[in-house]
């Protein structure tokens, strides 16, 4: 079991996590990226999480003191993250916001839904970095932090992600042999040093 460091300080680290592994122990999987930080540093604590089926940068304190800090920088929403997706179609417009607020699908669970009446804010910027023959790759930027967040907007939007079995539209799902979705770019103030950190970590898709 491995682990692929992007960063690392006596405060924390940053791993890039596979598609297909869960971020904490979970009844469906055995393995999961914190067991396998946890054997390398065994003072690791969780900050935030990747769906199972998410790539990409994840963060792990190592100390009380770090994971407070993270915990403040999501509450305030100081957190900067940035996703890289290939979604199903041709986006027209360059950028845009998508403002719909979301819950759980209690009865199709993890599933997620948009609600006007009950659900809670959700936002999400997108850009358009390049227009193929049958799909747009674009960069995705959460505002909000939802389940499922860019997955369901980006079906709300008519071009759901390559290879997402929730949340597809004309067997989008079969275009891709795993979800084509991936945590980019993080920036963020170090809770320690008081420094900003940014960090890039380009998809494999």
């Amino acid at each position: 079991m491995t682990i692929e460091l992007i960063y690392q300080d006596s405060d924390l680290i940053v791993t890039n996590k596979p598609s297909g592994l869960l971020c904490v122990p979970g009844l469906s999987e055995p393995d999961n990226l914190f067991d396998r930080v946890k054997s390398e540093f065994k003072n690791a604590r969780v900050v935030h999480r990747l769906d199972m089926a998410t790539s990409g940068l994840v963060i792990f304190a190592l100390n009380h003191e770090t994971q407070k800090g993270f915990t403040q920088l999501f509450e305030k929403r100081q957190m900067q993250k940035e996703y890289c997706a290939e979604v199903y179609g041709k986006i027209e417009q360059q950028h845009g916001e998508i403002i719909s607020p979301m819950m759980c699908d209690w009865p199709q669970r993890p599933r997620q839904k948009i609600d006007w009446h009950e659900g809670k804010p959700a936002h999400t910027l997108y850009h358009v970095l390049e227009t193929k023959q049958e799909s747009t790759r674009v960069k995705l930027k959460p505002i909000t932090g939802r389940t499922h967040q860019l997955r369901l907007h980006m079906l709300q939007l008519g071009h759901p992600i390559l290879g997402d079995k929730f949340y597809n539209l004309e067997s989008s799902e079969k275009q891709a042999s795993r979800l084509l979705l991936h945590a980019e770019e993080l920036r963020f103030t170090h809770p320690i040093s008081r420094e900003v950190v940014q960090l890039s970590c380009p998809p494999t898709f």
